[in-house]
């Protein structure tokens, strides 16, 4: 058996220009769906997937990302003098997830922002989630790609939601192995 999927790759670098004009000053990862951002949904699999490592693509106007997965001072005190305590202890759970932010300097697409990753991933096995499809289920389903992966080795691919991939490192460069 090979190396254990441990790191995801999210990018969330893009313009949102199919959900315009709502997403003119509102990152469309931030969008609700129901009570919590879409972004949330996706790091919340990752972590329920036993990924460990999460690492955010972003770009320019998208600093509310990071700030939903910071904490938030005010807010915390707010709701305590209030006793809220059950909304307290959902900002918290939401602040102590440990991500990792890089910067997509220019919107060049999908593979650029998952090329911006190689660094962070290096030679090891990982998946690269998209918040366009939100699944539900148990296992959830990067859980069942990646059982996939470990049980053959090769990259696994669902409905365009999350890609596994393998990268060879050669001498300056990595390169996704074909499906």
């Amino acid at each position: 058996m090979g190396a254990r999927v441990r790191k995801a790759v999210i990018p969330a670098a893009g313009l949102g220009t199919r959900f315009l004009p709502a997403t003119k000053a509102q990152p469309k990862e931030m969008l609700p769906l129901v009570d919590k951002p879409i972004i949330q949904y996706v790091v919340e699999e990752a972590i329920a997937s036993g990924i460990d490592d999460i690492l955010i693509i972003t770009g320019r106007g998208k600093r509310a990302i990071e700030d939903h997965f910071d904490r938030a001072f005010e807010l915390e005190d707010a709701l305590e003098r209030t006793g809220k305590n059950g909304l307290l202890d959902e900002v918290r759970r939401v602040a102590e997830i440990d991500i990792h932010f890089i910067r997509q300097k220019q919107p060049l697409g999908l593979g650029h922002a998952v090329y911006q990753a190689r660094k962070h991933v290096g030679n090891e096995p990982f998946a690269v989630m998209l918040g366009d499809e939100v699944f539900t289920g148990q296992p959830p389903a990067l859980a069942r790609l990646i059982s996939v992966f470990e049980q053959t080795g090769s990259t696994t691919w669902q409905s365009g939601r999350c890609l596994s991939l393998t990268y060879r490192s050669t001498a300056s460069s990595a390169f996704p192995t074909a499906a």
